[in-house]
C-alpha cells in the first residue's frame, strides 16, 4: 500500500490528508502542536462558556470550493448559519454600507452606485460554480472558462484604488476597499484585488457563513472522517529535516515555505531552496477576544445585524492605514479592524445577554506593541459605551500567533505578503506551485494558490497532483 505523510495539521493539511484517504493511500498525519487544526479551531472565550474563533472565523469562499463540495457536510453534522446581513460598514453620523448575499438587495440600498455594484459583481457570482474551478486553482494553469475568468478580471486585477474610482458615493467605496483589506496589504496596487473580488463575488452567491458551535466543529468532523479512513494522527511531533518523517511514498507540506526548506534543505534544486527561502512575510493582525454584555452598541443600524463588520473609517483612511502597515510598517493611529459578530448567525455561543465578540487589527509585521486600546478606541468611535459593556477581553499579541502557529511568521495570518506576484504563483514561478523540485514531496500551505482560508484548495490540489504523479510513475 501506498504511504503518505501530511506535515501540519491546518486546513490545508487535513484537505490533502482527505484526498490521500479516499484514494486507497495509507495516511499519516504529523502535528508539531498538541492540539489539531491549525488556524481553523474554536478556542475557550475570556468568559467560561462563550464560543470563540482561533483564527478563521468567516467563510465566504470555502462553500464554492470542490474540497467542500466533496464532502457531506449534513452526515458528518456540520452546519451553516449567516447573520441577516453579511457585512457592514460604519461611517461617520450613523452612515453606512451593508453587503447582503443578495447583488439586488445591495444594490438597492447603495443607491445611485447600485447599477455599477450589479454590474461589477452580478455576472461573476451568477456564473461562480464555474468561476471557482477557476480562481480556486493556480492562475498560470491554462482556465476552463476564460471568458468568465477575464470578466472576473476586470474586478481583480486592477489596484483596489483604481476598481473604487468606478463608484461616486462614499459608502460604496468604503465597502468595496473595506472587503479588499481583507488582503491585508497596500491597496494601491495590481491584482491585491483578487481577494476581496473573491470574497465578494462568492458572497453573493453563498453569503459568509460561519459554523454552528464554531469553526473548530468543522475541524473536529474532518478529523472524524479521517480516523474513519484508517488515518493516523501524531501530535508534539515537530519535523525539522527530512530524518524526521516516518515512512513514506509522498510526503505533503502544510508549512511555511522557510520550514519547508529547512526540511529538504539537502535534497532541494538550488533555485527552489533561493527561492523559498526568500519568501517573504506580510502584515500581521493583534486580536482581541471579548465578552460583551448585551452586544456592541453600534449607532449604524446595519452593523447590528451583521456578521462582519468592517470598523476602518472612510475609503482614504482604509487607504492610508494599510500603506502604512505595509510599506513604512509604522502602527497607524487609526488601524483597519474587523469586528466578528458570530453570535448573530449561531447563538448558541452565547451565555443570556452575554456575546463573544471577535476583533482584529492590522499592524505592522512582528508589531511589538499592544493594540487593544487602539481596537477599542476604533470600535468606540461607532459605538459609543461599547467600553462599559466589555465584562472580559484577551489579547493575542503578533508573538503569541507565531508562536503558536509556525506558519504565521511575525503574526502573518495570510502566510506570506500577498503582492501581485506572490498572489498568482505562490513561492515560486512556476505553473505547478505545489512542486517543490523533488519527486513526491509537494507544497500545501495557504502561501500557495488559492491562499489563505479554510476552504482546504491548496491541500485538495495538492493532493490531486501528488496521486496525478504517482499513477503517471505507473
Amino acid at each position: 500500500m501506498t504511504e503518505a505523510v501530511v506535515v501540519g495539521s491546518g486546513p490545508n493539511g487535513l484537505a490533502a490528508a482527505t484526498v490521500l484517504a479516499r484514494a486507497g493511500v495509507q495516511v499519516t498525519v504529523v502535528e508539531a502542536s498538541d492540539v489539531l487544526g491549525g488556524g481553523a479551531r474554536s478556542v475557550a472565550s475570556p468568559l467560561p462558556g462563550l464560543i470563540q474563533d482561533h483564527c478563521a472565523a468567516v467563510h465566504p469562499i470555502a462553500p464554492i470550493g470542490a474540497y467542500w463540495n466533496s464532502l457531506d457536510l449534513h452526515a458528518m453534522g456540520v452546519n451553516l448559519r449567516r447573520a441577516p446581513i453579511d457585512c457592514a460598514h460604519p461611517l461617520e453620523n450613523d452612515a453606512g454600507a451593508a453587503l447582503y448575499t443578495s447583488v439586488a438587495k445591495t444594490a438597492d440600498e447603495l443607491g445611485e452606485d447600485g447599477p455599477r455594484w450589479a454590474a461589477v459583481f452580478g455576472p461573476s457570482s451568477h456564473a461562480i460554480a464555474d468561476l471557482a474551478e477557476d480562481i480556486l486553482t493556480p492562475l498560470l494553469s491554462l482556465p476552463r472558462h476564460p471568458l468568465k475568468l477575464a470578466r472576473f478580471g476586470l474586478a481583480a486585477a486592477p489596484p483596489p484604488t483604481w476598481v473604487a474610482r468606478i463608484f461616486r458615493t462614499e459608502k460604496a467605496r468604503a465597502l468595496f476597499l473595506g472587503v479588499a483589506a481583507h488582503a491585508i496589504n497596500r491597496l494601491d496596487v495590481p491584482l491585491v484585488t483578487g481577494i476581496g473580488a473573491g470574497i465578494i463575488t462568492s458572497g453573493h452567491a453563498v453569503g459568509w457563513p460561519v459554523i454552528e458551535g464554531g469553526t473548530g466543529a468543522f475541524t473536529d468532523a474532518q478529523i472524524k472522517l479521517l480516523d474513519g479512513l484508517g488515518v493516523t494522527f501524531e501530535t508534539r511531533r515537530r519535523v525539522r529535516r527530512l530524518e524526521d518523517l516516518p515512512r513514506h511514498d509522498i510526503a505533503i507540506l502544510d508549512v511555511h515555505p522557510h520550514d519547508a526548506e529547512a526540511i529538504l534543505h539537502d535534497v532541494l534544486p538550488a533555485r527552489v531552496s533561493r527561492a523559498f527561502s526568500r519568501f517573504r512575510s506580510g502584515p500581521a493582525v493583534f486580536k482581541v477576544d471579548f465578552a460583551v454584555r448585551g452586544g456592541v452598541p453600534w449607532a449604524n443600524e446595519h452593523a447590528r445585524h451583521a456578521g462582519t463588520v468592517h470598523v476602518s473609517g472612510a475609503s482614504r483612511e482604509i487607504v492610508a492605514a494599510e500603506y502604512e502597515i505595509a510599506v513604512r510598517r509604522r502602527m497607524p493611529e487609526r488601524p483597519f479592524v474587523l469586528v466578528g459578530q458570530q453570535y448573530l448567525a449561531d447563538p448558541s455561543r452565547t451565555i443570556g445577554e452575554t456575546v463573544p465578540v471577535y476583533a482584529y487589527a492590522h499592524v505592522p509585521p512582528g508589531y511589538q506593541g499592544d493594540a487593544t486600546k487602539a481596537i477599542v478606541a476604533q470600535i468606540e468611535r461607532y459605538a459609543p459605551g461599547f467600553r462599559e459593556r466589555i465584562i472580559a477581553a484577551r489579547s493575542r499579541t503578533t508573538v503569541e500567533t507565531a508562536v503558536d502557529n509556525r506558519n504565521f511568521v511575525g503574526g502573518d495570518v495570510l502566510t506570506g505578503a500577498k503582492t501581485p506576484a506572490r498572489f498568482l504563483l505562490g513561492p515560486r514561478m512556476t505553473p505547478f506551485p505545489y512542486d517543490t523540485g523533488v519527486p513526491g514531496y509537494y507544497l500545501c500551505s495557504a502561501a500557495t494558490p488559492p491562499g489563505p482560508g479554510i476552504h482546504g484548495m491548496s491541500g485538495f490540489n495538492a493532493a490531486k497532483r501528488a496521486l496525478n504523479d504517482l499513477a503517471s510513475r505507473g
